[in-house]
């Protein structure tokens, strides 16, 4: 493991005020960030590539050769530091880790993921639930499927895979909450996010950074240890169980890490799995119905598919960035890192790059190298669930397409991605042609409540800030379907 880096107060600028020389940076808003950041990152990939940009507290990266820079050298810019707060909560795990460490918590995740009966298994679970979910919305004619749909599909993949599949969803979401809240009370109580939070409400905006080092002693609180208990205890019970078989009894059953370390991975995978799948769900079916004709293509061409979620992936990564922080003086493009100092490398940025994606704001199911994004990042840290929530958007889409006749956007309900770290639509309603017999027919009494149900279970949730921003920091590994890494 690295040495602890120096402390610093978040939000301030280095010695030798890099502001002055980063005029761009020092001028961007949060709210330019959270509601439409793109134009914000095409002048700085222009002109300031790695700017000092006060309202992070550190360096935004935005070129691509420069983000790849930093995402592949795990020891000049590190996710192993003290200042990164879920190590507190759910203990030492891939994603806090780099080195031998790191390989040693993430490699029985991946093993697991990319064994035959594993991803098979996956597969058609995921293909059935999408199916289902998407069945029951049929005779309505109308849904938010970010509530609907991708939250609900999210949530019950990641019991499957975890093998809590009998766990109600609203109790599995209520210790998420729980434990992201906890995180968040270490980090503001180690006095960063002030900026932030004097900026606007957390369901916009998150804090500076992960970053910013608490005072000694700070204690985990008592809500979020109790909910990670529960989840230790639910998670301990699933990989004990005879005849288990998944993908964390999988896990497990790999020697080298013990049932403790397995669960602080597994609690990470779950938080991800959540959060980013929803994310990547609801922004593919928003790029795509945006688009009638593109729809109407790959409605009657599913080969597409597959370039359709890459190209969604790259224009519009659910998670746009990613923290590192140097662990040495360095130079970066056209600045000079201090040690310590926060790296903030933006997907969304890099995923727009003009050097690497022609016309890079369009939208292109076609687009022959959409593939080559970095909205799963890349190097040690590409993410090891990168291709089941691949593959759960694309049955998602799928599901969508065979079962709803001319689905399209709610012109009366429009919304968009927004969200500082975490982008999606706060809402994605949709319209299709219902069977004409069924949607005469009166709903029955369970039907009609169904929509609230779903949101209770699926969370609306106001994670698209602060409080999922330091849970969900550089999450998994190599994928070997991926050329780098």
């Amino acid at each position: 493991m690295t040495a602890p880096v120096p402390e610093r107060q978040s939000g301030l600028a280095p010695p030798g005020e890099p502001g002055a020389a980063f005029p761009l940076g020092a001028a961007v808003t949060l709210a330019e960030l959270t509601d439409d950041p793109h134009p914000v990152l095409r002048r700085l990939r222009a002109a300031e590539p790695v700017s000092w940009l006060p309202v992070l507290g550190g360096w935004l990266v935005t070129r691509r050769d420069l983000a790849e820079q930093v995402l592949r050298d795990a020891r000049g810019f590190t996710v192993d530091d003290p200042r990164f707060s879920t190590g507190r909560v759910v203990g030492p795990s891939m994603l806090s880790l780099d080195g031998p460490e790191h390989r040693r918590h993430r490699d029985p995740f991946a093993r697991a993921l990319r064994r035959g009966d594993v991803s098979a298994r996956l597969a058609e679970f995921t293909a059935a639930e999408a199916a289902r979910l998407v069945a029951g919305l049929a005779p309505s004619g109308a849904a938010e499927l970010r509530r609907a749909l991708a939250g609900p599909l999210a949530v019950a993949v990641m019991a499957e895979v975890l093998g809590l599949g009998d766990t109600d969803p609203a109790t599995l979401l209520s210790r998420y909450d729980a434990i992201v809240a906890g995180v968040s009370a270490l980090t503001a109580a180690s006095g960063q996010g002030q900026a932030r939070d004097a900026a606007g409400p957390p369901a916009a905006i998150g804090p500076p950074a992960v970053g910013g080092a608490g005072p000694a002693g700070l204690q985990v609180p008592a809500t979020a240890a109790a909910a990670f208990e529960e989840l230790r205890v639910s998670l301990e019970a699933a990989i004990s169980e005879p005849g288990a078989s998944s993908l964390l009894a999988v896990a497990a059953a790999t020697a080298g890490l013990s049932v403790r370390e397995i669960v602080s991975n597994a609690a990470v995978m779950l938080f991800g799995g959540i959060e980013t799948t929803e994310g990547m769900i609801c922004n593919a079916v928003w790029h795509l119905l945006g688009d009638p004709v593109q729809a109407g293509t790959v409605r009657t061409d599913r080969s597409l598919l597959g370039g359709t979620v890459d190209e969604s992936l790259r224009l519009e990564p659910a998670a746009t960035v990613v923290d590192r922080f140097a662990t040495a003086d360095a130079g970066l493009g056209p600045a000079r890192i201090r040690a310590g100092d926060l790296v903030v490398v933006s997907l969304a940025g890099a995923n727009r790059d003009p050097a690497s994606f022609i016309d890079p704001d369009r939208f292109d199911v076609r687009r022959p190298n959409a593939r080559q994004n970095l909205g799963f990042a890349l190097g040690p840290h590409y993410c090891v669930g990168a291709q089941l929530a691949w593959m759960e958007t694309r049955a998602a889409i799928t599901a969508l397409l065979d079962r709803l006749p001319a689905l399209r956007l709610d012109p009366g309900r429009p919304a968009r991605p927004r969200g500082l770290v975490f982008r999606k639509p706060p809402a994605l309603h949709v319209l299709w042609d219902a069977p004409a017999a069924l949607s005469r027919q009166p709903r029955p009494a369970h039907a009609r409540d169904q929509p609230a149900a779903l949101a209770r279970q699926a969370r609306p949730r106001t994670c698209s800030g602060y409080l999922c921003r330091i849970i969900l920091k550089p999450l998994g590994g190599y994928n070997p379907q991926k050329a780098s890494g």
